[in-house]
């Protein structure tokens, strides 16, 4: 029953029939075994002959493997249809669909209002638009309620982009709780402001890579109803020259730039191995 229960939960939660008669055959299988039963004919050899009883045991460990392995091929695929996912459970929902698209920049955006008002917050959604002239996007969430970040920087023109480092994971998630404007989540966290070069809104001390950025333009998302900001990178800073290589390209793992998983996942990244540009294969 224990099995069962196990194997059956994923299936009932996808509602999908053939996977839940997969967990039922299996299951049954992991009872026989367990339980000790076995067919009567094996039952009898076993009273008179000695090389049967080991050629049972030995068949009922390969039996066991086998179960295993057939447990693990049919449960290592879940599949979500369309209709699956609009009637999961909200948070479920939030949190797969958040994850399922890769992993996702790691930043924390800073403003200041026209009353001298700082407020920095995670963002998880900035991404490349171009590198000539130099663009970066992101998304906005309905502003049906107030936005600090969004206000800022639609009366103010600028923003700045700090790279999340690991030493300040905690902080940087905290600042997706929803304070009033005039709270900022630097007095509630160990964060702290850093002006540069005369720069109206603030940078975050001890981020590896920061970046202040102009606004441009936004585009209205209707199908969620939601914001795309462009903005142009106005300067860069890098804290440490062994970041960049000779041909400019940043190496993040040495900036200690976390990536984000889902919504509140951080971890840290590790280069594989970098390739030069790619050109079609000579027959």
């Amino acid at each position: 029953i224990f099995y069962y229960v196990i194997l059956t939960s994923s299936s009932r939660t996808l509602g999908n029939t053939f996977y839940f008669c997969k967990a039922l055959i299996i299951s049954v299988y992991f009872f026989v075994g367990h339980t000790g039963f076995e067919p009567v004919t094996s039952a009898l050899s076993r009273r008179h002959s000695e090389p049967t009883e080991l050629m049972t045991q030995k068949d009922s460990k390969i039996n066991k493997l086998v179960l295993i392995t057939l447990c693990l091929y049919f449960h290592t695929m879940i599949y979500y249809s369309r209709d699956d996912i609009d009637n999961l459970d909200k948070i479920f929902r939030l949190n797969m669909i958040n994850s399922c698209t890769g992993f996702k920049s790691a930043n924390l955006l800073a403003t200041k209002s026209t009353n001298g008002n700082t407020n920095v917050a995670v963002f998880s959604s900035i991404t490349h638009l171009g590198s000539n002239p130099p663009l970066i996007g992101f998304i906005l969430r309905p502003t049906t309620v107030p936005r600090d970040t969004y206000k800022n920087i639609k009366d103010t023109g600028v923003f700045t982009v700090n790279h999340i480092t690991k030493n300040q994971v905690e902080d940087a998630h905290h600042t997706s709780a929803k304070y009033s404007s005039d709270i900022s989540e630097f007095d509630k966290t160990e964060l702290e402001e850093e002006y540069l070069d005369n720069f109206h809104a603030p940078y975050v001390k001890n981020c590896n890579v920061k970046l202040g950025c102009k606004f441009l333009e936004e585009y209205y998302i209707k199908e969620n109803d939601t914001l795309m900001l462009v903005s142009e990178i106005m300067h860069i800073y890098i804290i440490d020259n062994k970041i960049q290589e000779k041909d400019g390209w940043l190496n993040l793992q040495t900036a200690k730039s976390v990536t984000i998983n889902g919504l509140d996942g951080y971890l840290s990244a590790k280069l594989i191995n970098r390739f030069p540009y790619a050109r079609p294969k000579k027959s």
